[in-house]
């Protein structure tokens, strides 16, 4: 077990946490979320020891050892053997049998170990990457966004690895699916605190945006109590036989410790704006082909057209053209072969990986989003600068002092400046944290014209993919149909023929062919079963908040009214009706206060059990489904 305690860390004035811990228990897999910059790599480094922290402790268990796989590869070997050797702790150099042995396991065969590392793809290299870390046999795995720049099928190779880890796992990513596949527990950097929970992403979220909701309910209302209070002393202060009760408040006001209002957290939301379009097709692609090496072929052959809404999603291995095929689409580069026409009234919008690289180092985001287009005036410019998270001072930022993430924020700031009908988009979420990439998902959803997207996020693929680009057995071809019908229809051929140690064990082998055996009538009543069970656990809490809530208005009814006699009261110095007003609303408030928490713990437990139960559905369709 690994305890992190009243953990603080700064850089200069930068706070990234603050007094705030965790603890990582046997075997579990946590996802590490947060925003940009909020510190989770530095998180990682303070666990691995190449940080220490400003203040509090991490504490390890003992001979316990920890493999860190770096977001950057770094290869100073000049076979893929050697570079795997030094993983091999001192004690056991020269123990190449060892390695020859996890590389296997890992894909690699027996004439990969003498070429050199540099001559991989990015999947492989990821692999490399990881069997060193394994061979040293660390007791955690600490992974800093494993899935850049890789395939679908090398992320969903990684992802059946991790599910098969026999120790414990931390994972930092920006793609949420990859992430609620593998993880357990999910630890969330928040407000300068770390937060723990069971269970993946969207549960995350989903209670830290309840317990906010309840925490602004609560300041709220404890700022009207206050201000109740303050008028109550401002009143009566110079009443002598109501001294007594004007002390006893004025202590209550000091004891009452104010709640400050919460940061509103900046999020990235816009728009891409739609240029009209009336025609029914926008492009067609006829027979197009391209090599940069004559003597291999990388596109043949390919015709598509795409119609005015079209969301066509462009899938397959690394350097197997999905990228040439988008420039090709977009009029970067002409075919060799065949012809691409577009539509009059067709605009296209692009966005490709290497154009982070023409932003000019010596300009500003600002200046950046004036130069993407004449027409652009500055107060527009403002505006997208605004929407990309770049507000105030920000602005003139350089784009030399930048992060990555910042910068492909900038690339879509310059896509957003004009109306476009047809997006042309190369894996536009590399480098954006999973709140950016959400937004993006949901303006690119909003789209009103066609988009053509290069991704290897499955999230993505799912939500969007009308029809799809597939390249794959060194071919290309055009998939009618959604990503999960591909995937029902035989998916990735890649993925047949797997290592051994990817495949499930004996046991989980034998429990998903005995359930594969249950009979229509047996999951009708386990369906049944569930919804039953849902109906009794959740309605009687449903029944208890809506009682709570109506015993709240009524308590709230109750000190509007006493408020409005008590002021009467006052002016007629009616001592004893003052007493028993006052105490009326004290009665009410702290009413209120002990059924508002009541409200807080019977949404939690609804919003779980709700959660439970769904979750057991699912899994039930997907039995059924297989």
């Amino acid at each position: 077990m690994i305890s992190v305690e009243n953990l603080t860390k700064s850089f200069g004035s930068q706070l990234l946490f603050e007094n705030t811990g965790f603890r990582l228990n046997t075997r579990e897999r946590v996802g590490v979320v947060g925003r940009n910059g909020s510190g989770k790599t530095t998180l990682f480094r303070l666990i691995a020891g190449d940080e220490s922290p400003t203040e509090g402790s991490i504490t390890l268990p003992r001979h316990y050892r920890i493999g860190y796989v770096y977001q950057d590869l770094e290869f100073i070997e000049d076979t893929i053997l050697k570079e795997g050797s030094r993983g091999l702790p001192e004690e056991e150099k020269g123990h190449y049998w060892k390695v020859e042995k996890i590389l296997a396991g890992l894909g690699f065969s027996h004439e990969d170990m003498n070429r050199h590392p540099l001559e991989l793809s990015g999947g492989h290299q990821v692999r490399l990457n990881l069997a060193k870390v394994i061979i040293s046999e660390p007791n955690l795995l600490l992974l800093d966004e494993p899935t850049n720049y890789l395939d679908i099928t090398s992320i969903r190779w990684i992802e059946r690895f991790l599910l098969n880890w026999p120790h414990e796992v931390m994972l930092i990513t920006h793609d949420r699916s990859f992430m609620d596949k593998i993880v357990t527990h999910t630890i969330g950097i928040h407000r300068k605190k770390m937060r723990k929970m069971t269970g993946n992403t969207e549960k995350f979220y989903s209670q830290i945006a309840q317990d906010e909701e309840v925490y602004e309910k609560t300041r709220i209302r404890d700022e009207r109590r206050r201000k109740e209070i303050e008028l109550y002393i401002s009143r009566f202060r110079a009443k002598a036989r109501l001294a007594n009760l004007v002390q006893s408040r004025v202590k209550t006001l000091a004891k009452k410790e104010k709640m400050d209002k919460l940061e509103t957290i900046k999020n990235l939301d816009f728009s891409f704006r739609s240029k009209p379009y009336h025609g029914k097709y926008m492009m067609s692609a006829q027979n197009v082909s391209f090599s940069y090496d004559p003597q291999t072929p990388l596109i043949r052959n390919v015709s598509i057209t795409i119609r005015a809404h079209d969301r066509v999603c462009v899938v397959g291995k690394n350097g197997k053209g999905k990228t040439t095929l988008l420039k090709l689409l977009s009029g970067t580069i002409r075919p060799q072969n065949g012809e691409i026409t577009y539509n009059p009234g067709t605009t296209k919008g692009v966005f490709e990986q290497t154009n982070v690289s023409s932003l000019v180092n010596s300009r500003t985001v600002e200046e950046e989003i004036l130069n993407a287009d004449s027409e652009v005036d500055r107060q527009t410019a403002r505006g997208i600068c605004g929407a990309m998270m770049f507000e105030g001072n920000d602005a003139l930022k350089k784009i030399e002092v930048i992060s990555g993430g910042e910068k492909s924020r900038v690339m879509l700031g310059k896509l957003l400046v004009t109306p476009v009908n047809l997006l042309l988009l190369d894996e536009p979420t590399n480098h954006l944290d999973m709140e950016s990439s959400d937004a993006l998902l949901a303006a690119i959803d909003n789209f009103e014209g066609a988009v053509v997207i290069v991704t290897h996020n499955e999230m993505f693929l799912h939500a969007l993919a009308q029809r799809l680009i597939v390249f794959q057995n060194d071919s290309c071809y055009v998939f009618e149909g959604t990503y999960q019908d591909f995937l029902d229809k035989g998916g990735w051929s890649e993925e047949q023929g797997e290592h051994p140690l990817q495949k499930p064990t004996p046991k989980i082998a034998a429990i998903e062919k005995a359930e594969a055996k249950i009979s229509k009538k047996e999951m009708r009543r386990r369906r049944s079963e569930i919804i039953t069970s849902r109906g009794q656990t959740l309605k009687p809490i449903e029944e208890r908040i809506t009682q709570v809530e109506n015993e709240i208005e009524s308590h709230e009814a109750n000190i509007k009214d006493c408020n409005s006699a008590l002021e009467e009261a006052s002016y007629a110095e009616d001592g004893p009706r003052i007493v028993k007003l006052s105490q009326s609303i004290h009665d009410s408030q702290t009413a209120i206060d002990t059924l508002f928490d009541e409200l807080a713990e019977l949404t939690r437990t609804y919003e779980e059990q709700s959660a439970l139960h769904d979750q057991r559905l699912e899994e039930l369709e997907e039995l059924e489904a297989s």
